[in-house]
C-alpha cells in the first residue's frame, strides 16, 4: 500500500517521500517487511514525478 499512499501524498502537494527499498526485502537484515523492491522504484518515481507535474 506504500505506493498508493505515496501517490496520494504527492497529489496533495507533499514536498518529499521517504521509502525504504531493497533488492530482496524478504532477505533483508532489517526492515524487510517495510521495504519496496528496488526493481519497482524507477517506475514508482516516474509516476510520482508525473503526478507532481500535473498538480
Amino acid at each position: 500500500f506504500a505506493p498508493v499512499l505515496a501517490k496520494a501524498a504527492v497529489a496533495t502537494g507533499v514536498d518529499g517521500v521517504f521509502m525504504e527499498v531493497h533488492p530482496d526485502p524478504d532477505n533483508a537484515l532489517c526492515d524487510g517487511p517495510n521495504s519496496l523492491y528496488l526493481d519497482t522504484l524507477e517506475d514508482l518515481l516516474t509516476r510520482l514525478v508525473r503526478i507532481r507535474q500535473a498538480v
